[in-house]
Protein backbone atom coordinates (compact mmCIF):
# COMPACT_ATOMS: atom_id res chain seq x y z
CA UNK A 1 0.00 0.00 0.00
CA UNK A 2 1.79 3.67 -1.32
CA UNK A 3 2.42 6.37 1.67
CA UNK A 4 -0.11 8.58 1.46
CA UNK A 5 1.01 11.98 1.94
CA UNK A 6 -0.47 15.50 2.75
CA UNK A 7 0.29 16.84 -0.98
CA UNK A 8 -1.68 14.23 -2.48
CA UNK A 9 -4.47 14.58 -0.17
CA UNK A 10 -5.02 18.44 -0.93
CA UNK A 11 -3.82 17.98 -4.88
CA UNK A 12 -6.84 15.34 -5.16
CA UNK A 13 -9.49 17.87 -3.02
CA UNK A 14 -8.07 20.80 -5.23
CA UNK A 15 -9.28 18.40 -8.11
CA UNK A 16 -12.82 17.03 -6.90
CA UNK A 17 -13.99 19.34 -4.33
CA UNK A 18 -14.55 16.16 -1.80
CA UNK A 19 -13.40 16.49 1.44
CA UNK A 20 -10.15 15.77 2.90
CA UNK A 21 -10.99 12.49 4.83
CA UNK A 22 -13.00 11.23 1.44
CA UNK A 23 -10.00 12.27 -0.44
CA UNK A 24 -7.63 10.37 2.15
CA UNK A 25 -10.17 7.31 1.92
CA UNK A 26 -9.96 7.53 -1.99
CA UNK A 27 -6.25 7.21 -2.20
CA UNK A 28 -5.87 4.92 0.02
CA UNK A 29 -8.11 2.54 -1.68
CA UNK A 30 -6.85 3.12 -4.91
CA UNK A 31 -2.82 2.66 -3.41
CA UNK A 32 -2.18 6.66 -4.17
CA UNK A 33 -3.57 6.85 -7.81
CA UNK A 34 -5.09 10.02 -8.79
CA UNK A 35 -6.74 8.97 -11.18
CA UNK A 36 -8.43 6.01 -9.95
CA UNK A 37 -9.10 7.72 -6.29
CA UNK A 38 -11.01 11.09 -8.49
CA UNK A 39 -12.83 8.02 -9.92
CA UNK A 40 -13.77 6.51 -6.60
CA UNK A 41 -14.68 9.31 -5.18
CA UNK A 42 -17.07 10.09 -8.08
CA UNK A 43 -18.80 6.94 -7.60
CA UNK A 44 -19.15 7.37 -4.05
CA UNK A 45 -20.39 11.22 -4.37
CA UNK A 46 -22.91 9.36 -6.73
CA UNK A 47 -24.42 6.80 -4.03
CA UNK A 48 -24.52 9.91 -1.61
CA UNK A 49 -26.68 11.69 -4.02
CA UNK A 50 -28.94 8.49 -4.39
CA UNK A 51 -29.54 8.37 -0.74
CA UNK A 52 -30.08 11.54 -0.67
CA UNK A 53 -32.93 12.35 -3.45
CA UNK A 54 -35.53 11.58 -0.47
CA UNK A 55 -35.07 15.11 1.42
CA UNK A 56 -36.71 18.08 0.61
CA UNK A 57 -35.00 20.80 -1.68
CA UNK A 58 -36.81 23.44 -1.29
CA UNK A 59 -33.93 26.31 -1.60
CA UNK A 60 -32.10 27.14 -4.95
CA UNK A 61 -32.11 29.58 -7.81
CA UNK A 62 -33.86 30.25 -11.24
CA UNK A 63 -31.27 30.66 -13.89
CA UNK A 64 -31.32 31.99 -17.62
CA UNK A 65 -29.51 31.51 -20.68
CA UNK A 66 -30.07 33.14 -23.96
CA UNK A 67 -28.87 31.91 -27.23
CA UNK A 68 -26.52 34.28 -29.22
CA UNK A 69 -28.97 35.84 -31.40
CA UNK A 70 -31.68 36.21 -28.94
CA UNK A 71 -34.17 33.17 -30.81
CA UNK A 72 -33.99 30.77 -28.00
CA UNK A 73 -34.29 31.38 -24.47
CA UNK A 74 -34.57 29.06 -21.21
CA UNK A 75 -35.25 29.57 -17.54
CA UNK A 76 -35.10 27.03 -15.29
CA UNK A 77 -35.55 26.58 -11.53
CA UNK A 78 -33.11 24.27 -9.29
CA UNK A 79 -33.70 23.25 -6.63
CA UNK A 80 -31.05 22.46 -3.55
CA UNK A 81 -31.16 22.04 0.51
CA UNK A 82 -30.21 25.07 1.75
CA UNK A 83 -29.44 29.22 0.55
CA UNK A 84 -25.77 28.53 1.69
CA UNK A 85 -25.21 26.10 -1.12
CA UNK A 86 -27.54 27.65 -3.56
CA UNK A 87 -25.32 31.31 -3.46
CA UNK A 88 -22.41 28.87 -4.18
CA UNK A 89 -20.21 28.80 -7.17
CA UNK A 90 -20.71 25.55 -8.00
CA UNK A 91 -24.52 25.12 -7.67
CA UNK A 92 -24.33 28.35 -9.95
CA UNK A 93 -22.38 26.40 -12.34
CA UNK A 94 -24.65 24.13 -12.28
CA UNK A 95 -27.82 26.08 -12.94
CA UNK A 96 -26.25 27.91 -16.12
CA UNK A 97 -25.18 24.47 -17.08
CA UNK A 98 -29.15 22.94 -17.01
CA UNK A 99 -30.32 26.18 -18.94
CA UNK A 100 -27.46 25.95 -21.42
CA UNK A 101 -28.65 22.20 -22.10
CA UNK A 102 -32.43 22.87 -22.06
CA UNK A 103 -31.90 25.43 -24.88
CA UNK A 104 -29.55 23.06 -27.14
CA UNK A 105 -31.79 20.27 -27.40
CA UNK A 106 -34.90 21.75 -29.32
CA UNK A 107 -36.75 18.74 -28.63
CA UNK A 108 -36.53 18.55 -24.76
CA UNK A 109 -39.69 17.95 -22.68
CA UNK A 110 -38.76 17.12 -19.18
CA UNK A 111 -35.41 16.61 -17.43
CA UNK A 112 -34.88 13.69 -15.05
CA UNK A 113 -32.00 11.29 -13.92
CA UNK A 114 -32.34 9.12 -16.03
CA UNK A 115 -30.67 11.57 -18.52
CA UNK A 116 -26.98 12.09 -18.61
CA UNK A 117 -27.35 15.79 -17.42
CA UNK A 118 -28.58 13.60 -14.12
CA UNK A 119 -24.93 12.48 -13.78
CA UNK A 120 -23.75 16.19 -13.59
CA UNK A 121 -26.31 16.79 -10.81
CA UNK A 122 -25.54 13.67 -9.07
CA UNK A 123 -22.02 14.80 -9.02
CA UNK A 124 -23.00 17.98 -7.58
CA UNK A 125 -25.06 16.66 -4.90
CA UNK A 126 -22.05 14.62 -3.80
CA UNK A 127 -19.96 17.70 -3.60
CA UNK A 128 -22.76 19.78 -1.84
CA UNK A 129 -24.27 17.11 0.46
CA UNK A 130 -27.08 18.05 -0.38
CA UNK A 131 -30.24 16.63 -2.47
CA UNK A 132 -30.62 19.10 -5.79
CA UNK A 133 -33.12 18.45 -8.54
CA UNK A 134 -34.03 20.40 -11.45
CA UNK A 135 -37.53 21.50 -10.47
CA UNK A 136 -38.99 23.02 -13.57
CA UNK A 137 -38.03 25.09 -16.67
CA UNK A 138 -39.62 26.32 -20.12
CA UNK A 139 -38.00 26.66 -22.79
CA UNK A 140 -38.72 30.04 -25.52
CA UNK A 141 -37.94 29.74 -29.07
CA UNK A 142 -38.69 32.97 -31.19
CA UNK A 143 -42.32 32.55 -33.33
CA UNK A 144 -42.71 29.03 -32.10
CA UNK A 145 -46.33 28.28 -32.34
CA UNK A 146 -47.00 31.35 -34.60
CA UNK A 147 -48.84 30.56 -38.00
CA UNK A 148 -47.14 33.24 -40.52
CA UNK A 149 -49.14 32.95 -44.04
CA UNK A 150 -46.81 33.02 -47.19
CA UNK A 151 -47.66 34.79 -49.96
CA UNK A 152 -46.50 34.84 -53.48
CA UNK A 153 -45.80 38.10 -54.20
CA UNK A 154 -45.37 37.42 -58.40
CA UNK A 155 -49.02 35.56 -57.93
CA UNK A 156 -50.37 38.68 -55.92
CA UNK A 157 -49.02 41.31 -58.68
CA UNK A 158 -50.28 39.27 -61.34
CA UNK A 159 -53.53 39.05 -59.35
CA UNK A 160 -53.54 42.48 -59.91
CA UNK A 161 -52.92 43.47 -63.48
CA UNK A 162 -55.33 40.74 -64.36
CA UNK A 163 -58.31 42.38 -62.42
CA UNK A 164 -57.47 45.51 -64.14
Amino acid sequence: MAEIIAKLVKDLRDKTGAGMMDCKKALAESDGDMTKAAEWLRQKGIATAEKKAGRTAAEGAVGSYIHTGARVGVLVEVNCETDFVARGELFQELVRNVAMQIAACPNVEYVTSSLSLGEIIKQAAGKTGENIQVRRFTRFVLGEGIEVEKADFAAEVAAMTSAV
